[in-house]
């Protein structure tokens, strides 16, 4: 059954109510609402109120007549289009009809009423508006599919142009480590044409090892933040939690990434007084504190980077502030999105998938992370981890 709200309305108008309720019988049926008003007036206020699929009008009124009622309604914007059909007692009199046919009336019909032909004339203008009605619906899906594609292929337009832009920087980030390895072969090997075997003593070797040590990491970084993205995207990304003591893996990580932070000229301080340990997976824990505090390094301004851990609320909270340029507010959500950077004039490294991985890996052990800045006064990014554990 239809509701009230897609059902067909109708109006009729009489100044008799036995009237009213002998047209309403004829006229009635589970599709359709009459609605029924006994002067000019009352008609007037239904007719601002709903829209009606035809108004069946007494021409014979006191007061405002059928005739007047007529004309104020083809005066009317909202109503100027209703169909109107007269009934009339008066005999078939040409200038009724005539008065009639001149106010818009799309029908005459006089008294006694034929009730076959009283039906039938309904029904048609039932059947016209139900039309009309399913063309408007079938529009307004048409509309809504056309914004629907537009917004499709917006969004397509959107993730190729992402896919070039992050092809573009995987090629860079890439070639950045690829071309110090190839120069450092190339000078390898001028020096063995030379003969010059003193530049690979034990001492130099050392150091060699370490530089190409350090090239193949940062694109094992590359390839494996690619890896990431891709699990998280499929639901595949692997959380093992285990028992993990926080304070023991700070100050493993600072201890680590020590060369990397004489090389950016700046210093981490560790302020993890207290053991604390929980059921999370230690590796994944890891990868986000390295993000962290490589995204501290970067953008820090060469000025010591602060790393805290403390118990709060049933979670473990680790902080890591630097004091760098800051984040714009604008920009603080954005930068967790994949392939966002914020980078400035001075700093545009990375595939901008660390701090998308970071937030995915928190929210995969029900914990969170986010971040608290201000332009020219640094960043504290705070990852939280519920010391109940994580889901498996």
């Amino acid at each position: 059954m239809k509701s009230d709200q897609q059902k067909i309305k109708l109006l009729i108008v009489d100044d008799l109510p036995e009237n009213l309720l002998a047209l309403s019988k004829i006229i009635e049926q589970d599709d359709r609402i009459v609605y029924q008003a006994s002067s000019g007036e009352a008609a007037l206020s239904l007719l601002l109120e709903h829209d009606f699929a035809l108004a069946i009008l007494d021409v014979m009124m006191p007061g405002m007549d059928g005739i007047e009622l007529a004309e104020l309604m083809r005066g009317t914007e909202r109503t100027r289009n209703v169909p109107i059909v007269f009934v009339s007692a008066a005999g078939r009199e040409l200038n009724y009809a005539f008065k009639g046919y001149e106010t818009g009336a799309v029908d005459f019909l006089y008294k006694p009423l034929d009730i076959a032909a009283v039906k039938s004339k309904v029904n048609v203008f039932v059947a016209l508006c139900q039309q009309r009605n399913e063309v408007k619906r079938q529009v307004a899906e048409l509309e809504e599919s056309r914004r629907e594609l537009r917004a499709t292929q917006v969004e397509l337009e959107r993730s190729v142009k992402m896919r070039d832009d992050f092809m573009s920087m995987v090629a860079h980030e890439l070639r950045t480590p690829l071309n110090t390895l190839f120069l450092e072969t190339q000078l390898r090997g001028m020096q063995l044409d030379k003969g010059n075997m003193a530049a690979f003593s034990e001492e130099n070797m050392r150091k060699m090892v370490a530089r190409d040590g350090r090239q193949i990491q940062s694109m094992i970084r590359l390839i494996n933040d690619m890896v990431d993205v891709s699990r998280i995207r499929s639901g595949k990304l692997s959380i093992r939690p285990a028992e993990t003591e926080l304070s023991a893996l700070l100050a493993r990580i600072v201890s680590d990434l020590s060369q990397r932070t004489e090389a950016a000229g700046g210093t981490i301080e560790l302020h993890a007084p207290e053991p604390v340990a929980g059921v999370w997976d230690e590796f994944r824990v890891e990868q986000i504190i390295i993000n962290l505090l490589t995204n501290a390094l970067r953008y820090g301004g060469s000025k010591p980077v602060k790393i805290s851990l403390e118990v709060r609320d049933g979670h473990a909270w680790i902080v890591v502030r630097d004091q760098g340029v800051g984040i714009a507010p604008e920009d603080q959500l954005r930068i967790f999105a994949p392939f966002e950077r914020a980078g400035t004039k001075d700093v545009r490294e990375g595939l901008g998938l660390g701090l998308y991985i970071a937030r995915q890996l928190a929210e995969s052990h029900d914990g969170s992370l986010d971040v608290e800045s201000a332009p020219n006064q640094g960043a504290a990014f705070r990852l939280a981890l519920p010391l109940a554990g994580s889901r498996a």
